[in-house]
This record gives structure tokens, C-alpha cells and sequence, in this order.
């Protein structure tokens, strides 16, 4: 095997080393968005000649560029074997028992299974056909059916699966009229970018993640059916050069001519990548255009690879070209003045801030996990609001830890997003849709269902005049990015997002993050002031009230009777020794 280091200037400046992508503590062998081997520099592309594959391949690399090291490891194992030990001729102990002892001892070679859903490992055996993680068959049928099919048998849909099936089944002829319907964004051509050659697990940024969502609209009558298509094309390298540099456009076009190829050490590509990548902003950028334009009421971006990671210069994130910003040039290309794009990936989109952070036209929102800056990828903080003259135009509410459900997510949209949006008053709104921070997904660790997607779907369908493209980023949990992103499409099409989440009581971690994005965001945006104010009076209100339940408890525990404080055993034993007696009658 043939192995090529190429080190073009075309490729990202590395600035900042990405093998810490996504990192969860519940997936030890993660780096990056997880830990897929040794990092390297960003201004690297390790590229595999394509005559060479398998795995094997990287013994063979081994071999052919270090011969002297295996060559001295094999000799060393051939000393040191233990049958040459059984054969020797004498022992130390040779009265010594070792019927039992085999000199040979069998490889034995444990089976796994991965699952569909998560991609968890499991141990194949008989007995366990579910995922010992978020407990999908092993056979399950999620890519046929979608979010409807059974997670615990075999191809098999839920009852509220067939009920939907049968009642979309002859709802629908022919496609509907664009101008007042929801438009999506697909091609198949995108499911061939993939990792060649998987590692020690598969890689969460999979095709499977497009298949399952397409299955779950299927299902639902949803696409094809009452929605109607946008017809793929590729973006243009012109258009590519107003958001990333040339070297960067380059160096994702080289990737085409390679076989397997990596930007970062959880970022791949291979020879259909560079194209899969355009025909993804092509969509994002035409589904822009007609929304704006009035040709389609609204739109979905059912697109990968994903883009908010993309900056000027560099890929990284598992993210080649920035989709979402494609798509907001290509607004104000149709004559949107203003464009607001919220991105609730549970990771920061460094690349989309990058973009933007000097730009008073776009205002760019982000809600994500941040934890001082230990996840994935470390930008996002409060203070970050943008820069030369754009302060305020950067809006990061950085969650402080994991585990972040719909409360506080619907209790920041109410106090910061909306009040921030509403005051910028956007033309054209953008949701970098993200759905890794969806309950089960193995990355993102949060607890987001899909209807508290649906919910800040409603919320931001207001603004704009509804004019409102929902561009796919995260996710990697089938069966939570499916049904999230169906109910996200239900709200598109008009439908009632379920249950209303409006009197949300935030986590006191969630209420100390928001207070924190109110007091820097007040200094850009007026609408902030009485919210910031409100809140604040009630957090010094639930200040007041812990520190007074404390002094009862002090004071409870200092005036407590004797025995109280005393304690039983110790009562009992003055009792006993006649320490204490009880007082005597008079007569």
C-alpha cells in the first residue's frame, strides 16, 4: 500500500488542533466529535491510494515504512513464544503438575454488532438482540420505516406507524402547489460521501442519518407527498468565494481525486465528498432563493455534510462548506436586507460566527454546550458578541453543562432570542437545526424531544413573515434526528406543534446562563432591559429565600433538645448510670 502525506497551503491554517471534536464522556474512544485516532495538524490531508483498501491496510503501511522495527518486533516474538518454552528440554520445577497447562493457546476473536440506531458496540451473541445503549433490535428496520418502525422487533412499524401509514396512504395525488407549500431539499447524490474504511467504530456522521429521516417522511406521507422538491445542483465556485477562502474551496475539490482523505482526524472525505458538499449549499442556497422570493412558503434543508463547523479558511467538524451561510447570502442575493440565522446544534458553530462576526446584516444566535469552554469546539463563550463595529450581532447562550432539556432551551428563546429577533426584525430567518441535542443522541448528551424542536420551530415561524429555511446540521441518534426533524416539518406544513411549552421553569443552571447573556446583551439590545431586570429580582429573590432556609436549619439544629443533639445511645446511657432522674412528687 501506497500512503501520501500532501501538505497543500490550499488546506485550513490550523489555528486551533481539532482532535477534541465532540467529545462525550460516555463514548471513551471519541476524538473530535469522537476519538477516532491520533490528531494531526489541520494543514494536513492524509491521502490512501485507492488501489489499496481493506483492513489491512494499515499493517501494510507499517511494514513498508518502518521494515527495520517489525522486522526486529517479529524476532523478538519468535524468541519468546511459548511453544519454543514447552519444547525445551528441562524445566526448573519438573515434578511440578501441569497437566493442565496448554501450550497452545486458541485465538479466541469476540464478535460485535453495532447498532443501526446509535452505533454503539454490543456483544454478538444469541441472546442479546437489543442495544445494551438505547435499546434498538438489531435488526431494526429504522431505515425502511423511520422513527415509526418498532425499535424492539425485527423491520417491524409501531401501531401508531401503521396508523400513519394508512391514513397518508391515499391522501395525496400529485404535487402540490409550491407557492403555499413547504419545499425539500434531497439528493440521493449525498449519501456517498462516507468514511472508506471504518476504525474501531463507525463513524456517527453517516448517510444513515439522511435515509432515516427520508423514511420517517415517507412513512408519514410527508416527502414525497405534501411536500414538493427542490431540484439539486451544485453551488458555483463564485458563489463559494463569498464566505470561504480560495484555498479552502480548493482544498475540498482535491479531495475528488483522492480516494480517502482527511481534513482533521474525525473529518473525512472521499472521492464523491467535494461534490456531495456543493450539491448541499446548491439546495441550502436555491432553497433560500424561492423561499424568499415567494415561490415556496417554506423549506427544509434535508442536506449533508454538515456546515456550521466550515469557516473562511478551514474544514473541520465533520463540516466541509457552511450551508447555513450560503444560504444567507443567497437571501440577500433575492433582496433580504437583514437575515437571522439560530443555531441550536448542541455545538457552536465557530465557523458560521467566523463568517458573520463582522457583519451587521446577519444576525447569527447560537445555543449549545459550552462548559467554560470544554466542549467541543471551545468558541461560544457569553462575551463573544462579535467585532468592528458588528458588537451585539453575536448572541451565545453557552450551557455550563450537559443534560439541558426543553425548559431551559423554550426559557432562553423566550427572554434572549426573541426579544433580540424581534428587535433586529430579520427579512429571512435560518435555523441551523442541529439534532444532537435531541434526547438519546450519543454525542450531544441533552434531553431535547421533538416537541420542544417543534416548539422553537413555532416560535421562530413568526418572525419573518414566516419566510423560514430549516437547515440540517447534527444529530446522530436515527431514531431522535428522525422524529425531531419530522415534527420540526409539521410546523413548516402549519401543523400544531402538540403541546405548548409557555410557562417554562428554567434549571438554576439554565437561569444562571441566561442572566449571564442578559447582562452582556443589554449593552446592544434595549428589548433585554425589563427581562434582565425581572429575572434578576427573582434570582435574588431565590437567593434570599436559600440562604434564609439555611439559618432555620442552623438554628433549628442549635436550639434541638438535649436528646436531640445528644443522640439516642448516648441519652440512654446517662439514663442507665441514673444521671439524670426524674423529679420527685410532693405529697
Amino acid at each position: 500500500m501506497v500512503t501520501e502525506t500532501v501538505q497543500p497551503s490550499r488546506l485550513a491554517n490550523g489555528e486551533a488542533d481539532n482532535s477534541l471534536h465532540k467529545e462525550s464522556s460516555h463514548i471513551p474512544h471519541q476524538d473530535s466529535k469522537r476519538r477516532r485516532g491520533n490528531s494531526g495538524s489541520d494543514r494536513t490531508v492524509t491521502t490512501h491510494n485507492e488501489n489499496c483498501t481493506g483492513p489491512d491496510a494499515t499493517d501494510n503501511v507499517d511494514t513498508n515504512t518502518q521494515p527495520g522495527v517489525v522486522f526486529k518486533k517479529s524476532r523478538v516474538q519468535r524468541e519468546m513464544t511459548v511453544q519454543d518454552m514447552y519444547n525445551q528440554e528441562s524445566f526448573d520445577d519438573e515434578d511440578e503438575d501441569d497437566s493442565d497447562w496448554e501450550p497452545m493457546q486458541k485465538h479466541v476473536e469476540i464478535k460485535k454488532w453495532f447498532c443501526t440506531n446509535c452505533t454503539m458496540v454490543n456483544l454478538d451473541d444469541v441472546d442479546i438482540v437489543y442495544c445494551d445503549t438505547c435499546g434498538e433490535h438489531k435488526e431494526s428496520g429504522i431505515l425502511r420505516h423511520g422513527f415509526f418502525a418498532s425499535p424492539s422487533s425485527q423491520e417491524g412499524l409501531t401501531d401508531i406507524g401503521l396508523e400513519v401509514k394508512d391514513r397518508y396512504k391515499d391522501s395525496h395525488s400529485g404535487i402540490p402547489q409550491s407557492d403555499s407549500c413547504t419545499a425539500i431539499g434531497f439528493d440521493e447524490r449525498m449519501l456517498l460521501h462516507s468514511e472508506v474504511e471504518m476504525k474501531s467504530h463507525p463513524h456517527p456522521e453517516r448517510p444513515d442519518r439522511l435515509r432515516a429521516i427520508a423514511a420517517s417522511l415517507a412513512t408519514a406521507g410527508i416527502f414525497p407527498g405534501r411536500c414538493y422538491p427542490i431540484s439539486a445542483r451544485e453551488i458555483t465556485r463564485e458563489e463559494l468565494k463569498k464566505i470561504h477562502s480560495v484555498e479552502q474551496i480548493e482544498a475540498v475539490e482535491l479531495t475528488s481525486h483522492i480516494h480517502a482523505s482527511y481534513f482533521t482526524a474525525d473529518t473525512y472525505a472521499n472521492e464523491h465528498s467535494a461534490r456531495a458538499a456543493r450539491l448541499a449549499a446548491g439546495l441550502c442556497a436555491d432553497l433560500a432563493s424561492a423561499i424568499f422570493s415567494g415561490r415556496a412558503k417554506n423549506g427544509f434543508a434535508l442536506v449533508r455534510p454538515p456546515g456550521h463547523h466550515a469557516g473562511v479558511r478551514q474544514s473541520m467538524g465533520f463540516c466541509l462548506h457552511n450551508n447555513a451561510a450560503v444560504a444567507a447570502l443567497a437571501a440577500q442575493a433575492a433582496g433580504a436586507k437583514k437575515v437571522l440565522i439560530v443555531d441550536w446544534d448542541v455545538h457552536h458553530g465557530n465557523g458560521t460566527q467566523e463568517i458573520f462576526e463582522q457583519n451587521k446584516s446577519v444576525l447569527y444566535i447560537s445555543l449549545h454546550r459550552h462548559e467554560g469552554g470544554k466542549f467541543y469546539p471551545g468558541t461560544g463563550a457569553a462575551n463573544e458578541v462579535g467585532s468592528e463595529g458588528a458588537e451585539g450581532y453575536c448572541v451565545n447562550v453557552p450551557w455550563s453543562r450537559g443534560g439541558v432539556g426543553d425548559n431551559d432551551y423554550v426559557f432562553a428563546f423566550q427572554n434572549v432570542v426573541l426579544p433580540i429577533a424581534s428587535e433586529f426584525s430579520p427579512d429571512f430567518t435560518i435555523i441551523s437545526a442541529g439534532f444532537d441535542a435531541a434526547r438519546g443522541d450519543p454525542l450531544g448528551c441533552c434531553d431535547v424531544t421533538p416537541a420542544g424542536y417543534a416548539q422553537m420551530t413555532h416560535m421562530l415561524n413568526a418572525l419573518s413573515g414566516g419566510k423560514l429555511l430549516v437547515v440540517l446540521e447534527g444529530g446522530y441518534n436515527l431514531r431522535s434526528i428522525s422524529s425531531s426533524a419530522t415534527s420540526v416539518i409539521k410546523v413548516l406544513m402549519g401543523e400544531n406543534p402538540g403541546c405548548k411549552l409557555d410557562h417554562c421553569v428554567p434549571s438554576k443552571a439554565g437561569l444562571q446562563t441566561v442572566l449571564e447573556v442578559l447582562k452582556i446583551q443589554t449593552n446592544f439590545w434595549r428589548s433585554l432591559e425589563s427581562n434582565y431586570a425581572k429575572l434578576q429580582s427573582q434570582w435574588e429573590v431565590y437567593i434570599s429565600e436559600n440562604k434564609r432556609k439555611q439559618i432555620k436549619k442552623v438554628r433549628r439544629a442549635a436550639g434541638a433538645p438535649l436528646w436531640w443533639k445528644w443522640g439516642r445511645k448516648r441519652l440512654l446511657y446517662h439514663i442507665l448510670n441514673g444521671h439524670f432522674r426524674p423529679k420527685s412528687k410532693g405529697c
